[in-house]
């Protein structure tokens, strides 16, 4: 190469872009659900399922984490007696955090006063 000439990069042809598209669509995305909230009532477990396939029971203080595929996904949520679906979109490279409550409500204490069970709520947020 003659001196003081300068080298000029090849320009960029529309099969590089695509290739470059379909590598960045590959990065893994995760999903991460917590219970960790001081409004939880910090008793049972919550059932947690994933698109369809169940993760397991995450007691107070827990979490869960998952690789996924960048796309549509749905979390369900269940305390055995209330569930609670969520549908979401991840995107490649995204770390998607939810933090998943088993709450009580307006009546549970009195109901657990008297007659020793109350009803409790599941409340399911996504988190930055």
């Amino acid at each position: 190469m003659p001196t003081g000439t300068l080298d000029r990069a090849r320009p960029t042809k529309p099969e590089d872009v695509k290739y470059w598209e379909r590598v960045y669509g590959m990065q893994p995305a995760s999903v991460t659900i917590v219970r960790r909230s001081d409004e939880d009532f910090k008793q049972r477990q919550l059932v947690v399922w994933l698109d369809g396939e169940k993760l397991g029971d995450l007691m107070f203080g827990d979490a869960f984490g998952r690789d996924v595929h960048p796309g549509p996904h749905t979390l369900r949520v269940s305390n055995t007696l209330v569930w609670k679906t969520t549908q979401f979109d991840v995107k490649p490279g995204e770390q998607v955090r939810f933090e998943a409550i088993n709450r009580p409500g307006r009546v549970t204490y009195p109901l657990l006063v008297m007659l020793g069970v109350g009803p409790l709520y599941v409340t399911v947020r996504r988190v930055a």
